[in-house]
């Protein structure tokens, strides 16, 4: 049998590792639970060489049988939200108040124990390494560096990811060159005035009145300083001033993020926005300073590693099941991290089906559900790509 058969067989084995990670989900950077089950479920597939990376990621590693030293790295990120799982009416919801496997991690994990399951059965039929990213906090943008930064890329000629995608039907495989994800980072803009009465405005310093015109203002940023066809987005979701009606606000916080699909506009926008806070500020007699949360990159995936992914999708499940189109997203992913030191592609393997309502929901919904025939699609082309490119069937 083919892998596809073989992943088709293991949908049951499958999916019950799937629902035992979506009964305990756990917030970024406390994956404890998952990363033990984790190293249980490779121990028993044989792939003992695995250690933690932190205290919640866990690295692993296996060899082929054969002469070869091709490295290939693949990854999938185990981190659950913090969301209260509204699916009660199914057996694996939730049993832990207040989080919840809304992104499709826990199928993103169990997917990988699967194709790792295949290719470990198969480790006569090739050489050369495969490494294991089980990657912790992808939610809040940390895990993903805290791989590279321990080296654990480093020799590795590709690097290989698969999340799931609730607008792609079940069956088909999404995999884009270029810009999938946009860059994600935080803005915390402190804006400092002076109090006074408000039947004195005069005499102080409105720091509410200043944080109102730099919301208003930094959308010129996207609209006068970048190009049209060049995606930015500046959204400010916070604003915190004043402390009574009557008052002058002495200060006030903003936060916000900005997301760009190319590093340039990401780097210009950044520093715009930097020098619009002061001066706004300076114009109405306050001061503002902006502070940085890097989250993520942009993903941009290498269009010829898309190439031979496309080749084992079509490989797998025929030239029908391949998505070369697939829109843009603003939501950010930290597997940009790994792209920007390997060559490597994000595949995203359809979880919707119209006839399941939750599986069509938008990813962070309260109700998100998977179709679980996304679990062998997942296995099957985790082991497929593997395996061309430990062989040598892609050049």
């Amino acid at each position: 049998m083919g892998f596809w058969e073989e992943a088709q067989a293991m949908a049951p084995q499958l999916t019950g590792l799937r629902e035992e990670f979506h009964r305990h989900p756990e917030a970024s950077r406390q994956e404890f639970w998952t990363a033990e089950r984790i190293e249980r479920e490779l121990d028993d597939i044989g792939i003992t060489d695995h250690r933690r990376v932190e205290e919640t990621g866990v690295y692993a590693v296996f060899h082929g049988e054969k002469p070869g030293e091709r490295i290939i790295t693949l990854r999938a990120d185990i981190d659950a939200l913090a969301m209260q799982d509204e699916k009660t009416d199914v057996p694996y919801c939730s049993q832990i108040p207040g989080r919840m496997h809304a992104c499709g991690h826990d199928a993103h994990a169990a997917g990988l124990l699967g194709g790792a399951r295949l290719l470990y059965a198969h480790r006569a039929e090739f050489g050369g390494e495969v490494r294991l990213f089980f990657q912790q906090a992808e939610e809040i943008g940390y895990g993903g560096r805290v791989f590279v930064r321990e080296g654990l890329l480093e020799g590795s000629g590709r690097v290989f990811g698969v999340h799931m995608a609730s607008d792609l039907r079940v069956g088909t495989v999404g995999v884009k060159p270029g810009p999938n994800n946009a860059s994600v980072d935080h803005f915390t803009i402190r804006v400092r005035g002076k109090a006074a009465h408000v039947s004195t405005p005069h005499r102080g310093v409105d720091a509410l009145y200043i944080a109102s015109q730099i919301v208003v203002t930094l959308q010129a940023l996207v609209t006068r300083r970048t190009s049209p066809v060049d995606p930015l987005l500046i959204g400010v979701g916070m604003l915190r001033s004043g402390t009574a009606y009557n008052i002058v606000a002495e200060s006030a916080e903003l936060e916000g993020t900005i997301r760009a699909f190319s590093p340039e506009t990401r780097a210009q926008a950044k520093a715009e926005l930097d020098a619009l806070c002061r001066e706004t500020a300076k114009l109405y007699g306050g001061e503002a300073d902006v502070e940085w949360e890097d989250f993520a990159a942009p993903l941009l995936n290498d269009p010829g590693v898309c190439r031979e992914v496309g080749q084992a999708v079509a490989g797998l499940f025929g030239e029908q099941a391949l998505i070369t189109d697939r829109a843009l997203s603003l939501g950010g992913d930290d597997f940009a991290e790994f792209l920007l030191t390997v060559p490597g592609c994000y595949a995203f393997v359809g979880s919707g089906n119209p006839d399941k309502p939750d599986t069509v929901l938008p990813h962070h919904n309260n109700r998100f559900d998977i179709d679980e025939g996304a679990l062998p699609i997942t296995a099957a082309l985790h082991a497929e790509y593997a395996f061309r490119w430990l062989t040598g069937a892609i050049q």
